[in-house]
């Protein structure tokens, strides 16, 4: 495990009016500046807005949902634990209303399935998901910007002033607070914090669909053969399909079963290749198919536009959450949200997952969303402070959807206190989350 510097090396090139020294660059002043509208950022942008903050969302891409949506992880996580439920309020809100509008069922969550955990997977509509998040956003009063990306931050007497560079665009926002939800810490790493990062992570997933055969009309004996004979003539890698032909060929809604090696979506540059990659890899797999008997017709019927990414830094927070934090669902002084998912460790080969034992439901405090010497600064989701095996189940969306709500709340009190995120009294917190119908540990 390291601690490393990822802050990037960026060039702004002039507009066509040749502006320079940032002359007449446009300035913006705001109460909290979330950078990320994925998993996290979305449900952070929504509860600062509802509690009246003025809140500025930068996303890079083109929608919202991360990797719900351009990820295609459709499946958010567990939000009930052991016949109950045990993350609610904002994140649950949009999830709910998007399966009830899409026409979907809920599953029955008073059944306490435990070890059959996906049995309480719900699954949402994608494009749905996107629109509605952007909806309910925009009616918090939240300022969206797409295809924009910080390039400078700088912490001053007011908070953070923060240089935005986008298509065609290149803007000054100052920020009172601000709130990290990039998944690989880059907004901490900017800011001057430590971040951590495992010598190797896991694999990525291009997520995709195939279709054009009858699976119950195959000779998976046959097919099995086939695809042995395939890796040993490189035809086809292990890593392309590590669930064997039967897992590639019945894939679907969100479920993967190829791995992108090292997939890291810190920079353009790396996530540049774990894209070409994931794509590489979808050419092998679909070549594959076609010469298997019964899928001469097979085509690639859905396929995300990126790689979606499990695992790249962290940030080095006032505490850390370990792996038997975790699994023995530790209640801290300052917990605010629930998480619960099995251990879930991707590697080469697959994964494994480790159930926690019964009744068991992790806790996430307070200390694990600020960076270590920080002010006016918090961060959710996925970059969250805690070793490798807790994170490798803290990392799911709905554990971030907590987050995030949690990070909302506690930045726009910290804002309406005129402090620091680590100084919001506890009690303010708590109530301002059951407001909108969080569950806070107990």
């Amino acid at each position: 495990m390291t601690v490393s510097s990822i802050i990037p090396t960026v060039l702004l090139s002039c507009d066509n009016n040749e502006k320079k020294n940032n002359e007449n660059v446009v300035g913006y002043e705001t109460d909290i500046l979330i950078v990320g509208g994925g998993t996290a950022g979305v449900i952070a942008a929504i509860q600062a807005g509802r509690a009246g903050c003025k809140t500025i969302l930068l996303e890079n891409g083109s929608r919202l949902g991360g990797t719900m949506t351009t990820g295609g992880v459709s499946f958010p996580g567990l939000f009930h634990a052991w016949g109950k439920q045990i993350i609610d309020g904002i994140g649950w809100e949009l999830v709910s209303e998007a399966v009830a509008m899409n026409g979907d069922e809920l599953p029955d969550f008073a059944i306490p399935f435990g070890r059959r955990h996906p049995k309480h997977q719900v699954f949402v509509n994608i494009p749905l998901y996107a629109v509605l998040a952007e909806e309910k956003c925009i009616q918090a009063g939240v300022s969206i910007r797409y295809y924009e990306t910080p390039v400078k931050i700088v912490n001053n007497k007011h908070g953070w002033e923060v240089d935005v560079a986008g298509k065609g665009t290149a803007c000054k926002i100052i920020s009172k607070q601000l709130i990290d939800c990039t998944g690989n810490a880059l907004v901490t790493s900017m800011a001057g914090y430590k971040v951590i990062k495992e010598n190797d992570t896991q694999p990525g997933s291009l997520i995709f669909e195939l279709d054009g055969y009858e699976l119950d009309k195959l000779d998976f004996d046959d097919l099995n053969q086939r695809y042995q004979k395939a890796i040993e003539e490189g035809r086809l890698y292990k890593k392309d399909a590590y669930g064997g032909v039967r897992g590639l060929l019945t894939a679907k809604r969100g479920l993967a079963t190829q791995h992108v090696l090292n997939a890291d979506s810190t920079t353009s540059e790396t996530h540049t290749l774990a894209n070409i990659e994931g794509r590489a890899s979808m050419l092998r797999i679909i070549r594959f198919v076609k010469t298997l008997p019964g899928c001469e017709k097979a085509y690639i019927k859905k396929m995300q536009p990126e790689t979606a990414v499990r695992e790249t830094y962290r940030i080095d927070g006032l505490y850390r959450i370990t792996h038997n934090d975790y699994v023995e669902g530790k209640v801290f002084d300052d917990s605010l949200s629930y998480s619960y998912y099995p251990i879930d460790l991707h590697v080469e080969e697959g994964v494994t997952p480790k159930h926690l034992e019964e009744g068991k439901v992790a806790t996430i405090p307070l200390r694990a969303l600020i960076p270590k010497d920080s002010e006016n600064f918090i961060v959710a989701g996925r970059c969250v402070s805690s070793d490798r095996l807790a994170n490798s189940a803290l990392r799911v969306q709905a554990s971030c959807m907590g987050m995030g709500q949690v990070a909302g709340a506690v930045a726009a009190l910290a804002c309406r206190n005129n402090t620091t995120p680590s100084n919001v009294p506890l009690n303010e917190i708590k109530a301002l989350i059951k407001k909108y119908n969080g569950i806070i540990p107990a």
